[in-house]
């Protein structure tokens, strides 16, 4: 019965007496947190800015011909 709005219901029922009633908020509030180690244009986004200023004053178009 997966898939269906009856599946659902019975997911939702058994998730809640297995988990308690707060396991949506839960699972919710942890989508907005940050996780792990900050790497990459992450950890220096004065690097990012100035990467991304100098990727977007190049263009790939040729002149402008009328």
């Amino acid at each position: 019965m997966s898939g269906t709005v009856e599946g659902a219901a019975k997911a939702k029922k058994t998730i809640l007496a297995r988990k308690g009633k707060n396991f949506y908020a839960e699972i919710g509030a942890t989508g907005g947190r940050v996780k792990g180690v900050k790497k990459g244009f992450a950890a220096n986004p004065a690097l990012a800015a100035k990467a991304g200023r100098r990727g977007g004053a190049v263009s790939r178009r040729g002149k402008k011909t009328v």
